[in-house]
Parts: structure tokens; C-alpha cells; sequence
């Protein structure tokens, strides 16, 4: 008896791994399973017989063409320029919803969260009819006479930028959000009691103490939009290479799987590597502002 009080109290204290247990299972099968995998097959040799040979670096070596790197770079500079637009934009939404926003804060939340409850190739196809040449945009700069002709916004990358800002925008907001709306508002009423200005109060107390919730959206929005596959290729038109359609290209369109794993491991190692130095910056620039409060 005293053998199965001891099973059922140790299955008591351990329910918490027992309930994650089928979410890291999920996890191990879809995730890193598959990453093995691809680790393994960017150092595998096929040879004609479409047979697995011994283990090459070959796939490494043809990445000295400066193509993937410009690839590379050119998926980092949207990724960043994305992130950064995505953080101007959603800060001040989150801080009135969070701060300011009363009677209206859970309509204005609502709204905030609902581009999560549709699908992403509905919101990016809703764009073509604005931005196509007899979209919404051209449509009005025709009649208010802004311009003669229509422009040309579809595949372009102001096309791009414009859609993944516009799609990622609440992955940047609803940290900064949930950040800000535990935010004890007594410390802005001490500042402004202190003499400080509204302007010095935000720079010294809301901006750094909400900076954790910019970091979690930062890298929300910085993540996937290196490696963002869909936007690229619908509004973009596919003209200019980014690392998703990269290696969408070699596995869907070539067939060569060792080379695709072999460019989807450069430019994850390039990511990560670019994180680290982001996060660290991040670090530096949460110190430097409690420093200075």
C-alpha cells in the first residue's frame, strides 16, 4: 500500500511533466528530428545512382559565389528594416491601448489581434486589390490628381515591405502591449511630481522599463521575416532571391536537397549568429538606459 501512495504522490509532484510531455514529444518529432536530418544531409554526397555516398563539405564550398551572401544580406536588410518599421509603428498603438485607452481598450485589442484569425495567403491577395495598378492607391491618387499615370507598386520590394509590415505588426505590438499594460503608472506621475517633462518622463521611465516587451517583438518579427517565403514571392513577383524562396527553389524546383539543406544551414548559422550580436546590443542598450535613470 505504502508503494502505491508513494507512486500516486510522485505522479502528483510531477504532473507538470507529465502534461508536457506530449507537447515536447510533438516538438521532438516535428522539430528537431527534421533539423538532424537536415544537418546530416548537407554533409551527405549522392552520387549517380542517387545513393548515399560518405560525408562531403562540397555543398559548403560552393558558397564562395557572393550570390547566397548577397541573398543573405538582402533577407537580413528586409528582416531589419521590418523589425525596425514594425517597432515605430506598433509602440505607440500598444502604448494608448495599454496606457491610455479606456472605455475602447478591449474593442482596440480586439482589432489588434484579429489579423491572427486569418489566414496569411487571405491577407496578402487582400493587398493586390491595393496595390495593383488599378488598386486602391492608384485609384485615389488618379482622382485627387496626385499623378497622371498609375504607379507601379506590385512586384517591387516597397511591395514586400509594405505587406510584411503590415503582417507582422501585431507580433510586434502585443508584447510591447503586455509589457506596458502592467506598467505602474504611479512611477509617470512621480516623474512629472519631479519636474520632469512628458517628453523626459517617457526617454527615462516608460521607454526603458517597456524595453524587455520591444526586445520580445523585435526578434518576433526579425526571425521569420529573415526567412519569410510567401510575401516575397506573391507581392515580389519572385524577381529579386531571398533565403526562403532560395531554398524553397532547391527543394521544390531543382531537387537538390543536399545543396538546400546545405544553404538552409548557412543562413540559419548567419541568423543566429546576427541574434546573438542583437540580443547583446539589446542587453547594452537596457543597461545604458537603467544607468542613466
Amino acid at each position: 500500500m505504502n508503494i502505491v501512495a508513494r507512486i500516486k504522490s510522485a505522479c502528483m509532484r510531477e504532473s507538470s511533466f507529465f502534461m508536457a510531455l506530449p507537447a515536447f514529444i510533438w516538438q521532438l518529432i516535428f522539430l528537431y528530428v527534421p533539423l538532424i536530418f537536415v544537418i546530416v544531409a548537407s554533409f551527405m554526397k549522392v552520387d549517380e545512382k542517387l545513393s548515399l555516398g560518405a560525408l562531403t563539405l562540397e555543398h559548403y564550398a560552393s558558397f564562395t559565389d557572393p550570390l547566397y551572401w548577397v541573398v543573405i544580406g538582402r533577407s537580413l536588410l528586409l528582416a531589419m528594416c521590418a523589425a525596425i518599421a514594425c517597432g515605430i509603428m506598433a509602440y505607440p498603438v500598444a502604448y494608448y491601448i495599454a496606457l491610455r485607452a479606456t472605455r475602447w481598450k478591449n474593442v482596440l485589442l480586439f482589432f489588434l489581434i484579429l489579423p491572427f484569425w486569418i489566414n496569411l495567403l487571405v491577407q496578402v491577395y487582400a493587398w493586390f486589390f491595393v496595390l495593383e495598378k488599378n488598386g486602391l492607391v492608384n485609384t485615389v491618387l488618379l482622382k485627387l490628381g496626385i499623378i497622371a499615370e498609375p504607379l507601379r507598386l506590385l512586384n517591387t520590394p516597397f511591395a514586400i515591405f509594405i505587406v510584411m509590415l503590415y503582417c507582422y505588426l501585431p507580433f510586434m505590438a502585443m508584447p510591447i502591449y503586455s509589457i506596458l499594460e502592467r506598467f505602474n503608472q504611479r512611477l509617470i506621475e512621480a516623474s512629472l511630481d519631479l519636474g520632469a517633462t512628458p517628453w523626459q518622463t517617457f526617454m527615462r521611465v516608460t521607454l526603458p522599463m517597456s524595453l524587455p516587451g520591444l526586445k520580445t517583438g523585435f526578434f518576433l518579427v526579425f526571425v521569420p521575416s529573415f526567412g519569410e517565403f510567401v510575401i516575397p514571392v506573391l507581392t515580389g513577383g519572385g524577381k529579386k532571391l531571398f533565403v526562403g524562396s532560395m531554398i524553397s527553389l532547391y527543394y521544390l524546383d531543382a531537387g537538390d536537397t543536399q545543396l538546400g539543406a546545405a544553404f538552409t544551414m548557412l543562413s540559419g548559422v548567419v541568423l543566429l549568429i546576427v541574434s546573438l550580436f542583437l540580443n547583446w546590443l539589446f542587453k547594452r542598450i537596457v543597461r545604458v538606459s537603467a544607468g542613466g535613470q
